[in-house]
Formats: structure tokens, C-alpha cells, sequence
């Protein structure tokens, strides 16, 4: 496992910093998608809905790679490939509560929709690469 540079660790927990998580589809093309990100001090953490195509994608090829740019300087950079060792229901719901409030402000997710179950996706980092 790869350790997150603590000079760009930052990049994980700011509220303005998106990650671009990139899932392989079944014919093998890639898919990439932004998302909200978190850290655990060791893994990165992204939340997502079940039945959504990247859970979809993940569910079958754990391989992902993600990059995280600096929202104050486009230079610097974050960049991941790693996989997915966890992905789970458990917590899912507080969690993208915890990110409603990192990114909007917001104490509860406002975008749920009726049924939704959401997952926590557990990536552990094999190669990180940064810029900056």
C-alpha cells in the first residue's frame, strides 16, 4: 500500500477539492465521474449510491484511479491508483451526511431520492503521484 504525501494530504479533506474517479466498464473503457472525497488517514473514501454505474463498475473490477487538483493552484495535484478493499452500506447515509456538511454547508444530503441506498467506498492506495 502507498502512503498519501502529508504534503498533499490536504487535497483529501479540503471542502473545495473534488476527486475525478475513473471505474473501468464492462467492455473495458473507462468511466469517470466527480466526486466528494474523504480520508481516513490511510484510505480514500468516496460515497456513492448502490446501482449507480460506477458501484456497478467497482463491484466487478476493483481497479480505480482518482485525481484530486488543487481548487487554488491547477498545478498541483494529486494523482491515485489504488483499489477497492471495502464497499458497504454500513454508515453510508452518515457519511454522505458528513460530506453535505464538508462541501455545502448542509447538516443532511439534500439530493437523497426515495429508495436510494448509499455505499461507502473503501480505497486503499497501490501508486500516488503528486505535482506542486
Amino acid at each position: 500500500m502507498a502512503t498519501i504525501p502529508a504534503t498533499h494530504a490536504d487535497l483529501l479533506t479540503t471542502k473545495n477539492a473534488f476527486a475525478h474517479v475513473a471505474t473501468l466498464n464492462p467492455d473495458g473503457s473507462p468511466q469517470v465521474t466527480p466526486v466528494w472525497v474523504d480520508f481516513d488517514g490511510t484510505h480514500v473514501l468516496i460515497n456513492t449510491a448502490k446501482g449507480r454505474v460506477k458501484a456497478k463498475n467497482l463491484a466487478r473490477e476493483p481497479r480505480v484511479a482518482l485525481s484530486i487538483m488543487d481548487p487554488d493552484n491547477s498545478y498541483r495535484y494529486l494523482g491515485i491508483q489504488g483499489r477497492v478493499v471495502e464497499m458497504t452500506e454500513t454508515g453510508g447515509d452518515a457519511h454522505i451526511d458528513k460530506m453535505a456538511k464538508k462541501y455545502l454547508g448542509q447538516d443532511t444530503y439534500p439530493y437523497r431520492t426515495p429508495g436510494e441506498v448509499r455505499l461507502i467506498v473503501k480505497i486503499s492506495p497501490d501508486k500516488v503521484h503528486s505535482n506542486g
